[in-house]
């Protein structure tokens, strides 16, 4: 069985959460199915793979504009959240992931930097009893321009004053890898390691 390694360039580690550290796509992708169904669009899990690491915001918009139903981007988005809250305790650890954060713990700075907004994550980060391991944590309230670009991992490398080529990131989706490489940092797909 293989594990994500670090990079012996690598000065600190920067790592997304949803489908990185946490199994959380499936209780995502029935949440959307749920919440979509009370104005019956059909939700495609495709949009999963292809939005992954980019705020609820752009999947409630994204929702709206295609289903063209009337309720408001707003409501859809809350609807979701409040949803996936409630199923936050059902989210498994990513053990691979995981396994690497705690054996770099104390060894490396770490952040995590994520398409999800600050509330859900410290909630799922709590849930998963994950939070002590981290300096740093960027979420999507924290930034202006979200995956595939880059100031979500620039940001995290700023605060925890490593330049940017001397990170690497884990990440699972392509926004997050394409925002990685944009911020000139060492990236890992690690969905290999499922």
């Amino acid at each position: 069985m293989s594990y994500p390694t670090i990079d012996p360039k690598a000065e600190a580690l920067i790592f997304d959460l949803d489908g990185t550290l946490a199994d959380s796509i499936p209780v995502h992708n029935a949440c959307w199915h749920e919440v979509c169904k009370a104005f019956n669009y059909k939700y495609n899990e495709q949009l999963m793979f292809q939005m992954t690491g980019m705020p609820t915001r752009k999947f409630a918009e994204y929702i709206k504009n295609d289903s063209k139903c009337s309720i408001s981007v707003d409501d859809i988005m809350k609807n979701k959240q409040a949803l996936f809250i409630s199923k936050i305790g059902t989210i498994k650890p990513i053990e691979k992931v995981v396994a690497l954060v705690k054996q770099c713990h104390g060894k490396y700075p770490m952040a995590i930097g994520t398409g999800g907004g600050r509330k859900s994550v410290g909630q799922m980060l709590d849930a998963l009893d994950l939070r002590k391991y981290f300096d740093v944590i960027v979420t999507a309230d924290d930034v202006e321009n979200h995956k595939p670009e880059p100031d979500t991992f620039l940001k995290c490398a700023e605060l925890m004053n490593v330049h940017p080529s001397q990170c690497q990131v884990f990440e699972d989706g392509e926004p997050g890898i394409k925002a990685a490489r944009k911020a000139g940092m060492m990236v890992t797909d690690v969905k290999a390691f499922y």
